[in-house]
């Protein structure tokens, strides 16, 4: 019993002691624990979830509206802020992190990553976020973060609501860190009076300097071709989720009561929202299955050749996705 005892995965044991303890409306219920015959049958049983984001982005045959990406993001940034009220940081919020249902509630899901932090702070691991949602000052080799990191990542969502694609698809840390300075531009002391002393700055100020921000460029007030569009102050609050400062970077408290959610059109309610056939419950199952298998090998192969830990486990999590496990399943194994 000792040796089992030693062998159980600490991350196992602090995923189930934060969500046992957390309750909210979008955070994913654990429902039991059921315990096998040895430690390496320990299952958390939660709440079923139709679909993950990610996974019917995929699906859908256009991007959200504005009034849905409203329903999701407050809903999204409800479950953080109660999180982080809660000295909680999730460290790993993607889409395919997210669960919606078909009564168009969202729910957070997977904590393998998260941990309570204090005050003051203390240095952590920097190798956490899947990489196309990791925060700069990750990227750039701080230890000392906070919930900041957790709101780049909201930012990098709502992005993608709004244009059925990731923002920045890295396929190194070193590629990453390109893609950003090309949209948002290079930073600098004045934007961001840490950027110097952080450890990998010195290197990349030398490389070519990118216009500052051209992420308007990518979400116009207006498009002409049908494409992603926002607002003035949907751009602002996607501007203040994204800011390069993590001290500037707007809570997920504050971003809820962003005016962008009161001007008009208004959220939709979550009773509207649309519904979609539930791939976890075996509608259009072989369908999907057999697109997705068509991408397998590709996605195997990729991850193979992939360095970034977080990256790999991306790639494989979109493997498993393409053998047929969508949605948000009953079971979550340790």
């Amino acid at each position: 019993m000792e040796k089992e005892r030693e062998g159980f995965p600490l991350t196992a044991l602090r995923e189930a002691n934060i969500l046992l303890s957390m309750q909210h409306p979008n955070i994913v219920d654990v429902t039991e624990m059921v315990v096998g015959h040895t430690l390496d049958s320990v299952f958390m049983v939660m709440e079923f979830a139709d679909h993950d984001l990610k996974g019917l982005m995929e699906t859908m045959s256009k991007p959200f509206s504005v009034p849905e990406v409203k329903c999701l993001m407050l809903q999204l940034l409800s479950g953080v802020s109660y999180l982080h009220d809660n000295w909680v940081l999730h460290r790993d919020l993607k889409t395919s992190n997210v669960l919606v249902n078909n009564r168009g509630e969202l729910k957070i899901c997977d904590f393998g990553l998260a941990r309570q932090y204090s005050d003051p702070l203390r240095a952590y691991t920097r190798v956490v976020v899947t990489l196309w949602y990791r925060a700069p000052e990750l990227l750039l080799g701080t230890k000392m973060y906070d919930t900041a990191i957790d709101v780049w990542s909201l930012g990098c969502i709502m992005g993608e609501l709004l244009g059925k694609e990731p923002l920045f698809q890295g396929k190194t840390e070193t590629d990453q860190v390109d893609r950003i300075f090309k949209l948002l531009g290079t930073p600098n002391e004045k934007i961001w009076p840490d950027f110097p002393s952080l450890p990998a700055a010195k290197k990349l100020t030398t490389a070519r300097q990118q216009p500052y921000n051209q992420l308007r460029r990518k979400f116009p007030k207006i498009s002409p071709n049908g494409g992603p569009c926002v607002s003035d102050l949907g751009f602002d609050l996607l501007n203040k989720l994204l800011a390069y400062d993590p001290k500037r970077r707007v809570t997920a408290e504050d971003a809820s009561t962003h005016a962008f959610f009161a001007e008009h059109p208004p959220p939709k309610e979550k009773r509207d929202m649309p519904t979609y056939p539930s791939k976890a419950s075996g509608e259009g199952y072989a369908a999907a299955r057999r697109a997705a298998m068509k991408r397998d090998e590709d996605v195997a192969r990729r991850a193979a050749m992939e360095a970034d830990p977080l990256e790999a486990q991306r790639i494989r999590e979109e493997a498993a996705a393409a053998r047929g496990a969508g949605g948000g399943g009953l079971f979550s194994q340790f």
